[in-house]
């Protein structure tokens, strides 16, 4: 039987924003960034998770990282729940969880050699770990992911993109972790260095059995890497199902929307495909529709979406949605 290893629990990230100009007295309004959400992920197993810019998907990632803090909810990792843990007491799980950001070259220090910045992780976590040993691993986690070992004495600067964020993939798993979250790790990339970095993601989950957590915009590739994609909308699960049943058989109409919208590498097929266009623009966290969220622009919804938020109901095949109508 799979290990689960994190279980995610009606997890709700709020933050307090007041309008501008507003007096200091004036009660701040409530940001939903992230309002209920529930998952779990096995060990050696990738979770794609999906949905427009500003649904979501970023905060919820640093939620479970307890890199912001959390308003109601539970982050259980092995079996110890992370909610509310200080800097020390989380210490020694952040060696079991690392993170690789969107933008390669802005998470490095320009201050540090690429050597420097990778055995960072190891002076933290294992401080009696000898010069030689830290330079060996070091040399050794660089060559994993196709950094010459001699350039260990050059900056980032000196580096593309492709190799910066190699350097990053290098930071996170030179301290063996059991989870790394990729928070759109290649959006930054050209095509042809995107899918080198997510074969090489691939390649050392196959060699080290690490968990993914895999957040990104474009669905073809999250659809390549993922075991099960999770469909986020306003700080909501849409939709969560393994990748190749939510990709054949799309049952909410959030989820439909956004694999419209993926080309098709064969321009008949692609001049012959329907796009479903959603209407009107993504609306505020701030203020967000009453009932079901997307019910707004949503192309088959009813009265009744919006007095009640719909729950997710199970559909068969580990397939997950929350729709009234569906």
């Amino acid at each position: 039987m799979t290990e689960t290893i994190l279980k995610v629990d009606d997890l709700k990230v709020w933050f307090d924003v007041k309008k501008p100009g507003a007096m200091p007295w004036t009660r701040p309004r409530k940001l939903k960034a992230v309002d209920g959400v529930s998952f779990e992920l096995n060990a050696g197993e990738t979770l794609g998770i999906v949905g427009e810019s500003g649904c979501g998907k970023s905060t919820l990632a640093r939620a479970v990282m307890q890199m912001v803090p959390i308003e109601a909810g539970s982050v259980v990792w092995l079996g110890d729940d992370l909610t509310g843990l200080d800097t020390r007491r989380m210490r020694p799980h952040r060696k079991e969880m690392q993170m690789i950001f969107q933008d390669p070259l802005a998470s490095l220090n320009p201050r540090m050699t690429i050597g420097q910045i990778v055995a960072e992780p190891l002076k933290t976590h294992f401080p009696g770990l000898s010069a030689a040993k830290v330079k060996a691993r070091v040399q050794d986690v660089l060559d994993t992911v196709g950094i010459l070992p001699n350039l260990v004495n050059r900056y980032p600067h000196e580096f593309s993109g492709g190799q910066c964020q190699r350097i990053g993939i290098a930071r996170a798993l030179i301290v063996d972790p059991q989870l790394i979250i990729c928070d759109e790790p290649v959006s930054a990339l050209d095509v042809s260095i995107q899918a080198q970095v997510i074969n090489l993601l691939m390649d050392l989950q196959k060699e080290t059995g690490v968990a993914l957590i895999f957040i990104a915009h474009d669905l073809s590739v999250v659809k390549h890497i993922s075991d099960r994609v999770m469909v986020l909308y306003l700080g909501n699960v849409m939709e969560i199902a393994p990748a190749a049943e939510l990709y054949d058989r799309p049952l909410h109409p959030y989820t439909e929307a956004l694999i419209s919208a993926v080309p098709i590498p064969d321009p008949v097929l692609e001049r012959q495909k329907q796009v479903m266009l959603l209407d009107l623009d993504l609306p505020s966290p701030l203020d967000p529709p009453s009932g079901c969220v997307f019910r707004t622009r949503c192309p088959i919804a009813e009265p009744g979406c919006a007095q009640v938020k719909p729950v997710l109901a199970d559909k068969g095949r580990e397939h997950l949605v929350a729709c009234h109508l569906r």
